[in-house]
């Protein structure tokens, strides 16, 4: 016969007993028992939803407060009228609703004058869900590819994104630091038949054309599932950035330099050498395949990360949008490398979203450049004459305020003829400036300079 303690602990597995309220259950019960004292609070709560109760009854029972009318507050203090015009338009979508449990919504109310603080509080526990059903769709769209699975979860983290951007925005920042929230655990690259053969024709392939392998920077050794594939690939790549010859011989030998051959279970030289004869298509091909793949591990890993964020209650929700966009990051960053690999442009964000923080490049697009450092231009002179100088140089070089500007018939070039103060004795001849003269690249002198060198 079955102990008492043994069948107790059986019907705990069998019977699944519901898990506890949530403090925002408590917070929403707060918040209904006040409007049914004070009607008058709705007007003071804020924005808010029915739709932002997670109790279906709660949901119900707010949107009927925003349809029926409530009376004047001295007929309300005496006469329950409101409330069984609530009744009335509640039931016929929530049956469990009864009149004493109208009385126990008011009677759990501490004060309505909290009412406000307890909105808070319901808005942000839909916050929280809202957050981790939309981690839900991005995993689903990541574990579950359909027919385009890279635009499928492309579409779910801009949504995600443009979501969080909202979030931060409603709900300022406070002082406090990050609570500690513990990982969700990196899923483990799930090695497939599919994925062992992607990965081993672009390591045949980009041996036989390693010159492409120069135009697939977007593709790293941590995208591949299989840690031998990605030594090699490694390897394969090295070799290929510093003009080495490429062949299967080569890159074998580079594998053995690496401690890749060494004794155990894995593949020897004869497999290796099989491995990377036999390529077919091009690697850029097979390239984009093992991104893709990569790409959707990603997004599980954040999904699942942010999923363990919005389990913890201590965190509040505008930590929960900084600590999810920090985790969204990662995403954007093999995303940029998706953008770059395919070729397509990012989709614009929409009014209000985040900015695309990736310039996606074409294979045959020129790639953005930076500021050249080392290399002297010859300066524009009109610019440079345009610049404003300093004090000291503008005394020595600018001319008086009665010099009127000529030009020499003979040359035609301009100069400055200075007129003395009356009564001096005439007028001094016209000194001629010719601009600056370009000696090479980046360096130019004054004629003045060129005589004291001369």
């Amino acid at each position: 016969m079955m102990s008492e303690a043994t069948h107790t602990e059986a019907d705990k597995h069998v019977l699944q007993y519901p898990a506890p309220p949530q403090v925002v259950h408590y917070a929403e019960q707060a918040l209904l028992g006040a409007l049914l004292l004070v009607p008058e609070r709705l007007k003071t709560i804020g924005p808010i939803e029915p739709e932002h109760f997670a109790n279906t009854t709660h949901s119900v029972l707010f949107a009927a407060m925003r349809t029926v009318s409530p009376p004047a507050p001295e007929v309300h203090r005496t006469s329950p009228v409101w409330l069984n015009q609530l009744l009335e338009a509640a039931r016929p979508q929530a049956r469990a609703l009864t009149a004493s449990y109208l009385h126990t919504l008011i009677s759990v109310c501490p004060t309505d004058a909290h009412a406000p603080a307890y909105a808070q509080m319901v808005r942000s526990g839909h916050a929280r869900r809202v957050l981790r059903r939309h981690a839900g769709l991005l995993a689903q769209a990541a574990r579950a590819p359909g027919p385009a699975p890279a635009t499928a979860v492309l579409t779910r983290s801009d949504e995600l994104a443009t979501y969080l951007v909202e979030l931060v925005t409603a709900f300022p920042s406070h002082p406090g630091s990050m609570p500690r929230t513990p990982p969700a655990p990196k899923p483990t690259a799930e090695t497939s038949a599919e994925a062992e053969d992607d990965e081993r024709m672009l390591l045949a392939t980009a041996t036989a054309h390693s010159s492409e392998l120069l135009r697939m920077r977007w593709l790293h050794e941590g995208d591949f599932t299989n840690p031998l594939h990605a030594a090699l690939f490694a390897s394969l790549t090295a070799l290929a950035r510093s003009g080495a010859p490429v062949d299967p011989i080569t890159l074998l030998w580079e594998a053995q330099q690496k401690g890749l051959l060494r004794d155990g279970p894995g593949p020897g030289p004869a497999e290796i050498l099989d491995l990377l004869t036999y390529p077919v298509g091009a690697p850029e091909h097979w390239g984009q395949k093992v991104l893709q793949r990569a790409l959707l591990r990603q997004a599980v890993a954040v999904a699942d990360r942010i999923t363990a964020l919005t389990a913890d209650e201590a965190t509040s929700v505008h930590q929960l949008a900084i600590g999810s966009r920090r985790t969204l990051s990662a995403l954007s960053a093999v995303r940029c490398r998706w953008h770059e690999a395919t070729g397509s442009l990012p989709a614009r964000p929409r009014l209000g979203g985040p900015p695309s923080r990736c310039l996606p490049l074409s294979p045959g697009s020129a790639r953005p450049r930076g500021p050249t450092l080392g290399r002297a231009h010859p300066p524009d002179l009109a610019a440079d004459h345009a610049q404003p100088q300093p004090k000291a140089l503008r005394a020595s070089v600018s001319p008086p305020a009665s010099t009127r500007i000529t030009t020499a018939p003979s040359s035609g070039r301009t100069s400055a003829a200075a007129t003395l103060p009356p009564g001096s004795g005439g007028t001094e001849p016209a000194v001629h400036r010719p601009p600056p003269a370009i000696t090479g690249p980046g360096r130019w002198v004054t004629p003045e300079a060129t005589s004291h060198r001369a």
